[in-house]
């Protein structure tokens, strides 16, 4: 078991409406594994704890972590991060954790992300773009021009973003869901495919990479939702 340590909160920033990232500064450097996360644990007065797992957005190598969390309705550990957790406080966190969904950025790899789902497909976008860019190809789908997480910098030419409800003005693609259409220019015959988002998502993008001749073999899924 990778033991509970205390990180103290540097930066808190606005990425969407109902999303903030909080940048975390750990007791060592984390040697995380982009796509890995943290469990992030609360403890109450009368010792009543909640905790989640929460995906690791920023690059290996830094005491520092960056994790983006969602916010809720009822939620108790995502309402408390966002309305009472200011820079300056701690909050016990463990990992990195996770196998998996994980990608060293050293082989080819697409990710599949649908909303929130971007959040460890960042940190391999991120990774690729310090290493090798040719080496990772990012698919995301957001609602609105609003709702896209990381929206200054998710945008470039390893990326392809998909609105289904607005576009920005000028737009090149159409409102609409996530189509073959999408994935077919960005696929290579040897890459691992990530895919993230709800479980609804996952199962729609997942149907696509199989009509597109994608073997199971070479998807990996993670599926995220409320707690």
């Amino acid at each position: 078991m990778v033991a509970w340590q205390k990180a103290m909160v540097v930066e808190v920033r606005r990425e969407t409406p109902n999303a903030k990232t909080f940048r975390l500064k750990l007791p060592a450097v984390s040697e995380h594994v982009a796509g890995q996360y943290y469990v992030l644990r609360l403890t109450a007065e009368d010792g009543y704890t909640a905790q989640r797992d929460y995906s690791v957005a920023s690059v290996p190598g830094s005491d520092l972590v960056d994790l983006t969390v969602e916010l809720l309705p009822g939620g108790e550990v995502s309402e408390f991060l966002h309305e009472v957790v200011e820079p300056g406080d701690e909050l016990e966190v463990r990992g990195p954790i996770g196998g998996w969904f994980a990608w060293r950025g050293d082989s080819p790899a697409l990710g599949v992300a649908g909303g929130s789902g971007v959040v460890p497909l960042m940190s391999m976008l991120r990774l690729s773009r310090l290493r090798d860019p040719s080496l990772f190809r990012l698919v995301v789908s957001a609602r609105r021009p609003a709702d896209l997480y990381y929206g200054a910098e998710v945008v470039g030419p390893q990326t392809t973003v998909v609105y289904t409800r607005q576009t920005p003005p000028s737009w090149p693609r159409p409102v609409g869901r996530l189509t073959a259409d999408d994935l077919a220019p960005t696929l290579t015959p040897t890459q691992t495919v990530y895919v993230c988002g709800t479980p609804p998502f996952c199962d729609h993008a997942t149907g696509l990479l199989e009509s597109l001749g994608v073997s199971t073999d070479r998807i990996r899924v993670e599926r995220f939702g409320p707690s």
